[in-house]
């Protein structure tokens, strides 16, 4: 297995192309094919995972629902938000989709220390927390034994959305970003943080990043 991950910068695109990309990505991916992890903003997009029920959707109004093929219930997507996919052969890396997550939420923890906020995991509600309130959300599908979708965290953006739902099926679950904790934030220094996150905790010894398309 190669020791450099992989990543794309994607900047802000649409969610159903890069999801399509994603599951086209995994279902043609052979044993040799290297990993990689998107970085993507979309614009204004509500999710809804495979548990997802149509109760936790309150007010969507004018913004799209679009349910997919990920764990989980209902989140928002939005600009001023960094999200990540993972296109992991997790059976190479040999992790356990619960290992997958931990490490996951490891990686926002220690990159929001880096920043001076003390962030946490909860064993029973996936995800990263500070002071109570949800600023990071993950979610997972694994196929054939490879990972796809992924985390997304509240860096700096309209958190109005969230209360047309309720947040990963929790009513009330009250959110924040990082741009509350810290003032005003470079996305770009976040996104690179996130990457070396990701690099240090799925032990890959490098990386690199990727370009042309992912179509």
């Amino acid at each position: 297995m190669s020791d450099t991950l992989g990543f794309r910068e994607l900047g802000q695109m649409a969610y159903e192309p890069v999801w399509q990309a994603m599951q086209r990505f995994t279902n043609e991916r052979g044993n040799t094919a290297p990993d990689e992890v998107w970085l993507v903003q979309h614009p204004p997009v509500f999710t809804q995972g495979q548990a997802g029920k149509a109760e936790h959707l309150l007010l969507p109004g004018d913004i799209p629902v679009v349910k997919v093929d990920r764990g989980g219930q209902v989140t928002y997507h939005g600009p001023g938000q960094l999200v990540a996919y993972l296109l992991l052969d997790v059976r190479k890396l040999g992790f356990g989709v619960r290992e997958l997550v931990s490490r996951m939420e490891l990686c926002l923890i220690e990159l929001l220390a880096s920043y001076g906020v003390t962030a946490v995991a909860k064993a029973d509600a996936p995800g990263v927390y500070v002071d109570g309130a949800k600023i990071a959300s993950l979610g997972l599908r694994i196929r054939h034994g490879c990972s796809f979708h992924g985390l997304a965290l509240n860096v700096d953006m309209d958190l109005e959305p969230f209360r047309r739902i309720n947040p990963c099926g929790y009513a009330g679950l009250a959110m924040t970003q990082l741009r509350d904790h810290t003032g005003p934030i470079e996305f770009a220094e976040v996104s690179a943080r996130l990457r070396a996150q990701l690099v240090k905790h799925l032990d890959y010894a490098e990386q690199t990043t990727l370009t042309g398309g992912i179509d």
